[in-house]
């Protein structure tokens, strides 16, 4: 404890042992960011499709007239410029980095914009990757952002730590697929936003049937769900649902994610615009 304490908390910066009010590890934004809600998109493992739920958040958003953006947080696996067919490097100002655009104007800043070619892998440790996402919010110039997406890399190592740590996160959603060990690392990812106090706004399912296109008949490819029984022992509502669809996938590769017509994560989109109200 200093000399000169004055036993006021909330008017100190330093870390004493005696410190009772807690301190706010928040990086500070860009000044010409101002964004309402921020919320991260998670799964327990890779290939389960977070990407790809956090580009329709953005794009369904986008169709309400919100203005939306996406934090590319998967540092070396980006692949949300890939969705929008963006290519281009991203540009700087003197007021910082700017983001890229797409078709649509969803404002996307990833690592794969930075780089001078887009298939360099990116060969960081834990800490330089933490960083790097922590410069996304610092130095980016983002404007004014209604929903920012920070689509993050899978599991619940560094990089996760640092966006829930580092940036005022509002909600999570988890992302998941049917199969029963899966259905287990969700836990994992729901249990570490619940050890952060970041309420779990919703459980997307992926790849969670197929229709046959000749009999119409649904086909369980990857097993029974459990989404159900998780979201009800976790408290998650609401569950949607992404069949299996050739149609999307190939919207993905082709960059043109904005042109797709899913509508089921309708119910977490009116969710969200809730959270504006």
């Amino acid at each position: 404890m200093s000399e000169n304490c004055t036993h006021d908390c909330s008017t100190c910066s330093s870390a004493c042992a005696s410190r009772t009010a807690p301190q706010d590890l928040h990086e500070k934004p860009n000044e010409y960011t101002h964004v309402k809600k921020v919320i991260g998109v998670v799964s327990g493992k890779g290939g389960v499709g977070k990407s790809l739920v956090t580009s329709l958040l953005a794009v369904l958003t986008a169709r309400q007239g919100y203005q939306t953006a996406i934090l590319d947080a998967d540092m070396t696996g980006p692949s949300i410029p890939r969705a929008f067919g963006i290519h281009e490097q991203a540009l700087s100002s003197e007021i910082g980095i700017l983001p890229a655009r797409s078709k649509t104007g969803i404002r996307i800043m990833s690592l794969n914009l930075l780089l001078e070619n887009e298939t360099d892998p990116v060969v960081w440790r834990g800490p330089v990757i933490a960083g790097a996402v922590k410069q996304f919010w610092t130095d980016v110039a983002w404007g004014d952002v209604d929903f920012m997406f920070v689509d993050m890399p899978p599991g619940t190592g560094d990089v996760p730590l640092t966006v829930f740590q580092s940036l005022p996160v509002d909600g999570i959603v988890v992302v998941a697929t049917p199969q029963q060990l899966v259905g287990m690392i969700v836990e994992k990812a729901v249990n570490m936003a619940t050890m952060m106090n970041i309420p779990v706004l919703a459980l997307v399912e992926n790849m969670s049937s197929f229709r046959c296109p000749d009999c119409g008949s649904v086909h369980a490819i990857f097993g029974e769900s459990r989404a159900d029984d998780i979201a009800k022992a976790h408290g998650i509502s609401p569950v949607c649902r992404l069949p299996i669809d050739p149609k999307l996938a190939a919207a993905v590769d082709a960059g043109a994610i904005e042109l797709c017509e899913e509508n089921a994560l309708d119910t977490m989109v009116k969710k969200l615009a809730d959270m504006l109200l």
